[in-house]
């Protein structure tokens, strides 16, 4: 089974991710968890791998904070929006831009990286844990690692709050598989499994979209979304909340010597 290629899906994909108030959901959680754990390096410059990243909505914020970045996307149409938009950027990003899979990144190539960020990729890829076990060869000793991955369990709960038995019953496989549905959902306690075995300890967990996703479809045309993301943000750390998120974030650091 091959690993997901977003090049025909391009636009359609980075419009799904980041232009819904879902995407800024999303953005939302994912910053709030990373901007502490990155002030705990100081001011330094750092070295930030973004790891199938599409076209770079992060690697943009972390550049435009000073730090230096590799985007790596296995996508030729998300890196042409990313190398747009860098370009129009009006202050200088320093981002190179990198066509190729994940499993072609090494360390004697690229060299190791104070923070990894992998969001929204590992449910495309057919084996996961070996693709990030290499991954993390290039996380420096004491580096951080952003994983963000898609939530089968809140994928089974939302179908059946939908009344979608059928669909549950047949552990969520269908014949005919909706384009940006992810392929392999993770369970949440095999990836903190892996976690462990990486030797990497889980400092900061959040579900992402734990309130959106479970909405009633028809709201109020008054319906406050900026109370929404509010919500959000006061549940996605909270149980029973955080595991039913859409997605979870985890942020690691390594304890490598």
């Amino acid at each position: 089974m091959q690993d997901k290629n977003f090049d025909k899906l391009a636009q359609k994909f980075a419009k799904n991710i980041y232009g819904t108030p879902k995407g800024e959901i999303r953005a939302s959680v994912l910053w709030r968890d990373l901007s502490p754990a990155l002030s705990q390096f100081g001011e330094r410059k750092l070295r930030i791998l973004d790891a199938g990243g599409g076209f770079g909505y992060f690697s943009q914020k972390l550049a435009r904070l000073g730090h230096e970045v590799i985007l790596c996307d296995i996508s030729a149409a998300m890196l042409a929006k990313a190398q747009a938009q860098i370009e129009a950027s009006p202050t200088p990003l320093d981002i190179r831009l990198i066509h190729a899979p994940i499993q072609a990144l090494s360390v004697e190539e690229h060299g190791s990286f104070d923070l990894i960020l992998c969001h929204a990729v590992v449910e495309w890829l057919a084996d996961a844990k070996a693709t990030m076990t290499g991954l993390l060869t290039m996380l420096k000793p004491a580096g951080l690692f952003s994983l963000m991955f898609y939530n089968k369990e809140a994928m089974r709960f939302h179908a059946l709050v939908s009344g979608n038995f059928d669909y549950v019953a047949a552990d969520l496989v269908v014949k005919k598989k909706v384009r940006l549905t992810p392929t392999h959902p993770l369970y949440i306690d095999d990836v903190k499994q892996w976690f462990n075995d990486w030797n990497i300890s889980i400092e900061t967990q959040s579900g992402v979209r734990v309130i959106h996703d479970y909405l009633k479809k028809n709201q109020a045309a008054d319906f406050d979304y900026a109370k929404l993301l509010q919500m959000e943000l006061e549940y996605s750390q909270r149980e029973p909340y955080l595991s039913l998120g859409r997605y979870v974030h985890f942020l690691g650091r390594s304890q490598g010597a």
